[in-house]
Protein backbone atom coordinates (compact mmCIF):
# COMPACT_ATOMS: atom_id res chain seq x y z
CA UNK A 1 0.00 0.00 0.00
CA UNK A 2 2.82 2.41 0.87
CA UNK A 3 4.54 1.60 -2.40
CA UNK A 4 1.36 2.42 -4.33
CA UNK A 5 0.95 5.73 -2.47
CA UNK A 6 4.64 6.61 -2.99
CA UNK A 7 4.37 5.82 -6.69
CA UNK A 8 1.23 7.94 -6.95
CA UNK A 9 2.95 10.84 -5.19
CA UNK A 10 5.95 10.63 -7.56
CA UNK A 11 3.60 10.67 -10.57
CA UNK A 12 1.68 13.70 -9.23
CA UNK A 13 4.89 15.60 -8.44
CA UNK A 14 6.39 14.76 -11.85
CA UNK A 15 3.25 15.90 -13.70
CA UNK A 16 3.15 19.08 -11.58
CA UNK A 17 6.83 19.79 -12.26
CA UNK A 18 6.33 19.37 -16.02
CA UNK A 19 3.20 21.55 -15.96
CA UNK A 20 5.10 24.21 -14.00
CA UNK A 21 7.90 24.59 -16.57
CA UNK A 22 8.17 28.27 -17.40
CA UNK A 23 7.22 29.40 -20.88
CA UNK A 24 10.12 30.47 -23.04
CA UNK A 25 10.14 33.49 -25.36
CA UNK A 26 9.76 32.57 -29.02
CA UNK A 27 9.92 34.24 -32.42
CA UNK A 28 6.82 36.34 -31.66
CA UNK A 29 8.42 37.67 -28.46
CA UNK A 30 11.48 38.68 -30.51
CA UNK A 31 9.15 40.70 -32.72
CA UNK A 32 7.76 42.46 -29.63
CA UNK A 33 11.30 43.04 -28.32
CA UNK A 34 12.06 45.10 -31.43
CA UNK A 35 9.57 47.68 -30.09
CA UNK A 36 11.66 48.38 -26.98
CA UNK A 37 12.62 52.01 -26.62
CA UNK A 38 11.19 55.51 -26.37
CA UNK A 39 8.45 56.70 -28.70
CA UNK A 40 6.58 59.95 -29.29
CA UNK A 41 2.83 59.61 -29.77
CA UNK A 42 0.21 61.62 -31.61
CA UNK A 43 -3.39 60.69 -30.89
CA UNK A 44 -6.16 62.00 -33.13
CA UNK A 45 -9.77 61.88 -31.94
CA UNK A 46 -12.81 64.04 -32.48
CA UNK A 47 -10.95 66.48 -34.71
CA UNK A 48 -8.35 67.11 -32.00
CA UNK A 49 -4.73 66.07 -31.61
CA UNK A 50 -2.93 65.04 -28.40
CA UNK A 51 0.82 64.59 -27.94
CA UNK A 52 2.55 62.17 -25.59
CA UNK A 53 5.32 59.65 -25.13
CA UNK A 54 5.57 55.90 -24.56
CA UNK A 55 8.37 53.69 -23.33
CA UNK A 56 8.36 49.96 -24.15
CA UNK A 57 10.50 47.38 -22.34
CA UNK A 58 10.55 43.57 -22.35
CA UNK A 59 10.02 42.25 -18.81
CA UNK A 60 9.08 39.10 -16.89
CA UNK A 61 11.77 36.92 -18.42
CA UNK A 62 11.30 38.34 -21.91
CA UNK A 63 7.68 37.16 -22.05
CA UNK A 64 5.88 40.53 -21.85
CA UNK A 65 6.37 43.88 -23.57
CA UNK A 66 5.41 46.47 -20.96
CA UNK A 67 4.46 49.95 -22.12
CA UNK A 68 4.14 53.16 -20.15
CA UNK A 69 2.35 56.12 -21.75
CA UNK A 70 2.06 59.73 -20.61
CA UNK A 71 -0.02 62.16 -22.62
CA UNK A 72 -2.07 65.30 -22.58
CA UNK A 73 -5.74 64.50 -23.17
CA UNK A 74 -8.09 67.47 -23.41
CA UNK A 75 -5.94 69.55 -21.08
CA UNK A 76 -5.43 66.82 -18.48
CA UNK A 77 -2.60 64.40 -17.84
CA UNK A 78 -3.43 60.91 -19.07
CA UNK A 79 -1.48 57.79 -18.10
CA UNK A 80 -1.66 54.30 -19.56
CA UNK A 81 0.08 50.95 -19.15
CA UNK A 82 0.12 48.09 -21.61
CA UNK A 83 1.20 44.48 -21.36
CA UNK A 84 1.60 42.53 -24.59
CA UNK A 85 2.73 38.96 -25.18
CA UNK A 86 2.21 35.94 -27.39
CA UNK A 87 0.18 33.00 -26.09
CA UNK A 88 1.66 29.95 -27.81
CA UNK A 89 -1.25 27.78 -26.64
CA UNK A 90 -3.81 30.03 -28.34
CA UNK A 91 -1.41 30.93 -31.16
CA UNK A 92 -2.45 34.56 -30.65
CA UNK A 93 -1.00 37.80 -29.44
CA UNK A 94 -2.59 38.99 -26.19
CA UNK A 95 -2.81 42.51 -24.84
CA UNK A 96 -3.97 44.25 -21.68
CA UNK A 97 -4.44 48.03 -21.41
CA UNK A 98 -4.91 49.97 -18.17
CA UNK A 99 -5.30 53.74 -17.92
CA UNK A 100 -6.06 56.63 -15.61
CA UNK A 101 -9.63 56.98 -16.90
CA UNK A 102 -10.96 53.58 -15.80
CA UNK A 103 -10.47 50.80 -13.25
CA UNK A 104 -11.49 48.24 -15.88
CA UNK A 105 -8.78 46.95 -18.24
CA UNK A 106 -9.15 46.47 -21.98
CA UNK A 107 -8.31 42.87 -22.90
CA UNK A 108 -7.63 41.90 -26.52
CA UNK A 109 -6.16 39.10 -28.61
CA UNK A 110 -5.34 38.70 -32.26
CA UNK A 111 -2.95 37.78 -35.04
CA UNK A 112 -0.03 39.29 -36.92
CA UNK A 113 0.11 39.32 -40.72
CA UNK A 114 3.83 39.30 -41.64
CA UNK A 115 3.21 40.20 -45.28
CA UNK A 116 1.17 43.28 -44.37
CA UNK A 117 3.18 44.02 -41.18
CA UNK A 118 -0.15 44.41 -39.39
CA UNK A 119 -1.35 43.26 -35.96
CA UNK A 120 -5.15 42.97 -35.73
CA UNK A 121 -6.74 42.46 -32.33
CA UNK A 122 -10.22 42.35 -30.83
CA UNK A 123 -11.55 42.27 -27.32
CA UNK A 124 -13.61 43.93 -24.65
CA UNK A 125 -13.13 46.87 -22.32
CA UNK A 126 -14.74 50.09 -21.14
CA UNK A 127 -16.49 52.04 -23.89
CA UNK A 128 -16.80 55.79 -24.19
CA UNK A 129 -19.84 55.67 -21.87
CA UNK A 130 -18.00 53.57 -19.26
CA UNK A 131 -19.97 50.41 -20.06
CA UNK A 132 -18.25 47.31 -21.46
CA UNK A 133 -17.87 47.46 -25.22
CA UNK A 134 -16.27 45.51 -28.05
CA UNK A 135 -12.98 46.97 -29.31
CA UNK A 136 -10.88 46.28 -32.38
CA UNK A 137 -7.41 47.58 -33.18
CA UNK A 138 -5.35 47.52 -36.35
CA UNK A 139 -1.65 48.34 -35.89
CA UNK A 140 0.37 48.80 -39.06
CA UNK A 141 4.16 48.72 -38.69
CA UNK A 142 5.60 49.83 -42.05
CA UNK A 143 9.13 50.13 -40.60
CA UNK A 144 11.02 49.67 -37.32
CA UNK A 145 10.37 53.27 -36.27
CA UNK A 146 6.65 53.72 -36.98
CA UNK A 147 3.42 52.22 -35.65
CA UNK A 148 0.04 53.45 -36.90
CA UNK A 149 -2.70 52.13 -34.58
CA UNK A 150 -6.36 52.58 -35.44
CA UNK A 151 -9.01 51.79 -32.80
CA UNK A 152 -12.67 50.99 -33.40
CA UNK A 153 -15.48 50.63 -30.83
CA UNK A 154 -18.39 48.26 -31.36
CA UNK A 155 -19.15 47.48 -34.98
CA UNK A 156 -17.98 50.91 -36.10
CA UNK A 157 -16.44 51.21 -39.54
CA UNK A 158 -14.99 54.64 -38.78
CA UNK A 159 -12.06 54.87 -36.34
CA UNK A 160 -12.80 56.07 -32.82
CA UNK A 161 -9.22 57.33 -32.65
CA UNK A 162 -5.78 56.79 -34.13
CA UNK A 163 -2.36 56.87 -32.50
CA UNK A 164 0.87 57.31 -34.44
CA UNK A 165 4.03 56.15 -32.66
CA UNK A 166 7.40 57.45 -33.87
CA UNK A 167 10.59 56.06 -32.35
CA UNK A 168 12.69 58.75 -30.69
CA UNK A 169 16.25 58.81 -32.03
Amino acid sequence: MRMLMATGLVVVLTVSAVAQQPAKPGEEHEMLKKLEGNWSTTMKAGGMEFKGSTTFKMELGGMWLVGSLESDLMGQKYFGRSMDSYDAGKKKFVSLWFDSMSATPLSMEGTYDKAKKTLTMAGEGPGMDGKLAKWRSVSEMPDDDTIQMTMFVGDGKDPTFTVTYKRKK
